[in-house]
């Protein structure tokens, strides 16, 4: 039984993510990737979350101006081996090369729901209520 808790990542978990993704980002910004659906959109990696044994990197993305994010999500995961061997040089302190895989990030749609339904009527109605309260 391991005396540490498992709940979150490492400060090597984190660390090294920071690491892949920068690599993923400079790769993808230099267009290395001869993909078209990659090449004609501009991808955003928002997080890179490592396996415990630094085997597996999961990257988040978003596509920024498109709606298709399923489409350029199999387009990075085809090209995924490709681009491991492109982000090999940035990342040869590590005794492994992770495979990476790539997943779509919804947070971003999270986030606008919660605006959203903080910014209506009924929410607004409320916060104006507690205002005359404390008055």
């Amino acid at each position: 039984m391991s005396r540490f808790s498992s709940s979150g990542p490492s400060q090597r978990q984190l660390r090294v993510g920071e690491q892949v993704r920068a690599a993923i980002t400079t790769v993808l910004q230099r267009g290395e990737v001869r993909d078209p659906q990659i090449e004609k959109t501009v991808i955003a990696i928002s997080e890179v979350r490592m396996s415990p044994d630094l085997k597996i990197a999961t990257a988040y993305i978003t596509p920024l101006g498109d709606t298709d994010h399923a489409s350029i999500v199999d387009a990075l995961n085809r090209n995924a081996r490709y681009i491991r061997k492109r982000v090999t040089p940035a990342l040869r302190q590590m005794k492994y090369m992770p495979d990476l895989r790539f997943r779509d990030d919804t947070s971003f749609d999270n986030y606008q729901k919660i605006d959203d339904l903080l910014r209506s009527p009924e929410v607004m109605r409320d916060l104006e209520r507690d205002d005359e309260v404390d008055e």
